[in-house]
């Protein structure tokens, strides 16, 4: 199973979901987004790179990308998986 994979399961399952509703959300959400390979739960070359990153580094980068500043601009808070400029 790819780590990008398990991981968001494991936040489906903590937010209520069943394991098997998890799986599905996962799944689907992960294929669209190019993750993983349609039809299947086989990572792709940018899943297997996300699998490898921290939630930190994926936290930081989405905020990056929309704020089109450098990911180190970023705080990570693991408690709410968010991040914010630093000061």
């Amino acid at each position: 199973m790819p780590k990008i994979l398990d991981r968001l399961v494991s936040q489906l399952m903590n937010k209520g979901h069943s394991k098997s509703a998890a799986y599905a959300i996962a799944t689907k959400s992960l294929q669209r987004s190019g993750n993983l390979k349609k039809g299947t739960q086989k990572a792709t070359r940018k899943g297997k790179m996300q699998g490898k990153k921290t939630p930190s580094q994926r936290a930081k980068e989405r905020a990056a990308k929309k704020s089109k500043r450098k990911p180190s601009d970023y705080k990570y808070n693991k408690k709410k998986n968010t991040v914010k400029l630093k000061k």
